[in-house]
């Protein structure tokens, strides 16, 4: 449940509006030779009514219509029930005073009326505070995470550039290039187009929170031929994504970063392959996965990559990364993001 950090404004704005009713009510009270002090008394009682009815109907608006995109729809709520409240307790203490004779004298309907409309005139201000302190606590809090989005992904980008950059990274793609130039030119060729356009996804992807499906494919088919060409037949990589869940969002580089935590810990053998399947499933899970044969010198793993891709998730308000690890595979689990979501961009191929 929403908690309301109000106790200043309680304190400061009783004591102001009950100063307010006075004034307003000052000649007709003295007319009538109404007590001060219980005027005062009655004042602040009706005024903390009203006021603790209405903070309730502030929380349960929050509750129900959280956030910045919900804004119009939780002001109508609040509008609507505040209103229906403030009528409601200002018309029943006007009977009971009324009714009783509480002040020494009947209320007319012009009384009634007046009393329903300085709860309501009171009331407006006091809403508008709460709102506007709300919507600027939830603005600097999507401000604030919308920064670290940013960074995270600023920082997924750095480090897989420097992974792809790494002076092992290109000794080897080098060597299988020099390799290929002399026995099949075709394929250098081929290769050469393939480490461009890895070079170009990580680019053209660098400020972008999210991209398409399809795009983040095309560039697993290009990055796994890399690791193909070097490998051979000990890698293998199988696909099953159905065409409407190309256009679903995922942030870029997630499953680079999934075939390359596979690639790193897993022994890749030409007669027992190492096999990284990518599947979609009719909840808008995507799923990659391997079959787990660790080397048995495995290079030290500080877990940045997964780290990463929970952490985006994360920002984004998505659901958590799940991974899961049995004797026989490996297996993460990340949501796809429904592209008709209005709050989400990215970017293209």
């Amino acid at each position: 449940m929403t908690k309301l950090n109000d106790k200043w404004l309680r304190i400061i704005g009783v004591p102001i509006i009950t100063l307010v009713a006075l004034v307003i009510y000052h000649e007709g009270n003295a007319f009538h030779r109404i007590d001060l002090h219980s005027e005062i008394i009655h004042s602040v009682f009706a005024i903390i009514v009203l006021w603790e009815l209405n903070r309730l109907v502030i929380i349960k608006s929050r509750n129900k219509y959280p956030g910045i995109k919900l804004t119009r729809t939780r002001i109508a709520f609040l509008l609507f029930w505040t209103f229906i409240i403030t009528i409601g307790i200002r018309f029943t203490f006007s009977l009971f005073y009324s009714a009783t004779k509480f002040w020494g004298y009947h209320f007319t309907p012009q009384r009634y009326i007046f009393n329903i409309i300085f709860g309501l005139v009171m009331l407006l201000p006091i809403l508008a505070i709460y709102e506007a302190i709300y919507l600027y606590k939830q603005w600097w809090k999507t401000y604030y995470e919308a920064e670290r989005l940013k960074k995270e992904n600023l920082q997924t980008q750095l480090d897989s550039l420097k992974s792809q950059i790494q002076p092992h990274f290109l000794f080897n793609n080098l060597s299988t290039l020099s390799s290929l130039v002399a026995e099949d030119p075709k394929k250098a060729e081929r290769f050469i187009e393939e480490l461009s356009s890895v070079y170009r996804y990580l680019l053209q992807n660098n400020d972008q929170p999210l991209t398409t499906l399809e795009n983040e494919l095309k560039f697993i088919d290009a990055y796994f031929h890399l690791l193909q060409t070097r490998f051979g037949n000990g890698l293998r990589l199988i696909k099953d994504i159905p065409a409407a869940k190309l256009s679903y969002l995922i942030p870029p580089l997630t499953l680079q970063l999934l075939v390359e935590n596979a690639v790193k810990h897993n022994a890749i053998l030409s007669h027992q392959p190492l096999k990284i399947t990518i599947y979609a499933d009719d909840s808008n899970d995507l799923f990659v996965v391997n079959n787990l044969q660790v080397k048995s010198k495995s290079l030290p793993s500080d877990k940045t990559g997964l780290a990463n891709i929970s952490s985006k998730y994360s920002l984004l308000g998505q659901p958590h990364v799940v991974v899961r690890q049995t004797e026989h595979i490996f297996q993460v689990k990340v949501p796809l993001i429904n592209p008709l979501n209005p709050s989400v961009s990215y970017g293209g191929s």
